[in-house]
């Protein structure tokens, strides 16, 4: 059962993933033999606060 956790910064749409979700079953369904049905996907939102690059916050980067 491949279970695929995918973290994002919070602010994708139901429809982005949606086209996700189907996009990454399929990959692994062609790739890795996998059953559709046994496939899971996880989307852990963080929010901008929560999240830095090179020890920045994504929302104190933004202000720049």
């Amino acid at each position: 059962m491949p279970h695929v956790q995918i973290t994002l910064l919070e602010g994708r749409t139901l429809e982005q993933r949606r086209r996700v979700a189907k996009r990454i079953t399929e990959v692994l369904v062609e790739e890795a033999n996998a059953s559709a049905d046994a496939v899971t996907v996880a989307f852990v939102d963080v929010p901008r606060d929560s999240f830095s690059r090179g020890g920045i916050l994504i929302c104190d980067r933004e202000k720049k």
